[in-house]
């Protein structure tokens, strides 16, 4: 545990305290911040208050009652129920604002990890349970200046093979030549084991109507061919095989052989307009009020695809957060699944990545957006129009 970080920040949050508990290893995030074990034998309730002043306080059950001897500050013990309603309210008691990893009506659940009667017992001691959400996101998504250079790293060795991927099916695809899907999967895949590059998951290879699904992967069991005249959309994200590397993440989408068509023009370059505003409105939010909320960017950018009649063709978030997961617990830029309302915080690093999915395509434009000393920037390559391949 970093105690004086954390005080700090529970101060400038103007937070009272922030309420650690867990149970069988329900709050992983709990255990990453204060630096416990994930290999700690859990089976009773186990609870730490971090105050904004003072000295942290623990609660254990008497036949785990080691369990915290590794953290700062004064430990209590309790074996029955009644005792332990009895001395949770009395840690809290005191206190007006309490941080746990709460959300209000579970608007956020990657931080809505702490069940509602735990909740209740602390509300019931007087006290005003607020999300950690903000607080979190300082010791998960702020990233370090190392960090931002393993994230450039990865960028210099993906956008390579992004471009290589599009250039491998050019050549299979010449003439009367055709390809397919996990051919090309393994070709990116092949690519980032050359590069020192590691990824979660294969690689986004869609042809035609498997661009209309945003999740869709092809397998070595299931794959479409791929030959000229087709539309394709790669995603691929990856870091470099080093400690605390972070992600890069990108989407390009191009056609085999021909000119693109009027409606595939249309539609890229509204994707493109979406996908830009939110930088801009990024932008114009930092230096007028010095703050921003994911929601409102997502708000930005599906507002222009709203407004040209495609909104029922973007069906899922603008952006995610990013870090050493491809999926960080910062802010995510959405007002559409969730509404998340975390705020966007310098030295960290998200997706802008609208869609439009019609029938028989999608379109997708992914690019990496970086927050530093009060501005937001693009890390990587941007698409501007579609690629002939």
């Amino acid at each position: 545990m970093n105690l004086a970080q954390l005080q700090a920040v529970l101060l400038e949050r103007k937070i009272d305290a922030w309420l650690f508990y867990d149970h069988h290893h329900r709050d992983p995030i709990a255990y990453r911040i204060l630096g416990l074990p994930e290999s700690l034998h859990v089976t009773r309730r186990w609870y730490c208050l971090v105050p904004a002043k003072g000295e942290p306080k623990k609660l254990v059950h008497r036949i785990e009652s080691h369990h915290l001897d590794s953290l700062p500050g004064s430990s209590d013990a309790y074996s029955t129920w009644q005792e332990q309603q009895e001395k949770v309210k009395n840690l809290v008691s005191g206190f007006k604002n309490v941080a746990m990893q709460y959300s209000p009506m579970n608007g956020i659940p990657y931080i809505g990890l702490v069940d509602a009667g735990t909740v209740e017992l602390v509300r019931s001691a007087g006290v005003n349970v607020v999300s950690s959400g903000d607080l979190v996101a300082t010791f998960e998504a702020v990233l370090t200046e190392e960090q931002i250079r393993t994230h450039f790293e990865a960028r210099d060795a993906i956008d390579p093979v992004m471009q290589a991927a599009f250039k491998e099916i050019g050549r299979l695809c010449s003439g009367h030549g055709t390809t397919h899907e996990w051919e090309i999967a393994k070709f990116i895949m092949n690519a980032f084991e050359k590069a020192n590059l590691t990824s979660d998951s294969t690689p986004i290879v869609a042809v035609n109507a498997h661009a209309s699904d945003p999740h869709y992967a092809p397998s070595a069991e299931v794959h479409s061919p791929i030959k000229k005249g087709d539309f394709v959309l790669l995603d691929m994200w990856g870091k470099k095989i080093k400690p605390g590397a972070v992600f890069y993440d990108i989407t390009w989408t191009g056609v085999v052989g021909r000119a693109p068509s009027d409606r595939e023009i249309d539609v890229f370059s509204l994707v493109r307009k979406a996908r830009d505003t939110g930088v801009t409105h990024i932008n114009q939010a930092l230096s007028t009020r010095g703050k921003m909320c994911g929601w409102e960017v997502d708000q930005a950018v599906r507002d222009v695809i709203n407004d040209a009649g495609y909104g029922k063709y973007f069906i899922h978030r603008t952006g995610h957060s990013i870090g050493v997961d491809i999926h960080s617990n910062g802010a995510n830029m959405d007002n559409f699944e969730t509404k998340d309302e975390r705020e966007i915080l310098n030295n960290t690093l998200f997706s802008i990545e609208p869609g439009v999915y019609l029938p028989e395509f999608g379109v997708r434009s992914e690019y990496d957006v970086l927050v530093r000393n009060g501005a937001a920037e693009a890390t990587g390559r941007i698409q501007e129009q579609l690629l002939v391949i």
